[in-house]
């Protein structure tokens, strides 16, 4: 996935709501919908229905796409794919990309309890809110929502169907061998149209290989291949030095959970 920029959700995803209400229900978690008081009862709902709509709109919209754009692809190439990139990390990281940790609505533990980083709530959120374009716009801007932010990672994972993306193939060696999720340390060079990413993979506080590419993504795919490459070839990895590829860098978001194709509940 790209870098999704914009000053507001609005303009972040491509799509203003006719109504807010519904982006509203979609940002806001059960933590919070507890701690409201009653009105006339019933307390004000929160983004689970709207969560279940977008799992399935998510769902066919990616079937779909991969239907049509990769013919060459078996039925169980196709499944791989799909649950690759509907996973909850991949989700977790749309929502990363869009800032929705910032518009969430969480309750006062969850807030202290670092709810709005959290992986599972993340990936809810990103479901719940093409679920609410869903059912504000219909069909098409659903779709293009979900193909604008997922066309990328669909890409890479279809290249070589028969494994996971190199970042969740680092992921899982890793966790395998009983170390450190990684993490990535990014930073950019050039002018905004002609913008170079390097990313320095780093498992625990060892640097583990770098890469570039024009988008944060690209740039971290790249060195997590790199890190592979180190794997297999049984080279130890380096601590990092001052003058490492990593010196300066800046660390965007925190190590990614562990890997869950189940049903996505914090």
């Amino acid at each position: 996935m790209a870098a999704v920029e914009g000053d507001n959700l609005a303009e972040r995803i491509g799509y203003r709501f006719a109504d807010e209400t519904l982006k509203e229900l979609a940002l806001r978690h059960r933590s919070w919908v507890a701690e409201q008081r009653p009105v006339g009862g019933a307390r004000p709902a929160s983004n689970e229905r709207l969560e279940l709509l977008g799992d399935a709109v998510l769902d066919v919209v990616v079937s779909e796409h991969l239907y049509i754009s990769y013919p060459d692809l078996d039925v169980g190439q196709l499944a791989k794919v799909r649950a690759s990139v509907v996973s909850a990390d991949c989700l977790a990281e749309l929502a990363g990309e869009l800032r929705l940790g910032e518009e969430l609505l969480v309750g006062r533990g969850e807030e202290a309890a670092g709810g709005r980083a959290k992986r599972s709530i993340l990936a809810d959120a990103a479901e719940a809110l093409i679920g609410a374009v869903y059912l504000d716009g219909g069909w098409e801007p659903a779709r293009r929502l979900v193909l604008s932010l997922l066309t990328e990672r669909i890409a890479t994972v279809a290249r070589d169907p028969g494994r996971d993306d190199y970042k969740t193939v680092l992921q899982e060696r890793a966790a395998h061998a009983g170390e450190a999720a990684p993490s990535y340390l990014l930073s950019h060079s050039g002018p905004d149209h002609e913008r170079t990413w390097r990313a320095v993979v780093m498992i625990g506080d060892i640097d583990c290989g770098a890469g570039e590419g024009r988008t944060k993504k690209q740039a971290e795919q790249a060195a997590a291949h790199a890190a592979l490459a180190r794997y297999e070839a049984g080279s130890p990895a380096d601590r990092p030095s001052p003058d490492s590829p990593g010196a300066g860098a800046k660390m965007v978001g925190g190590p990614p959970g562990p890997r869950d194709d189940a049903p996505r509940t914090p």
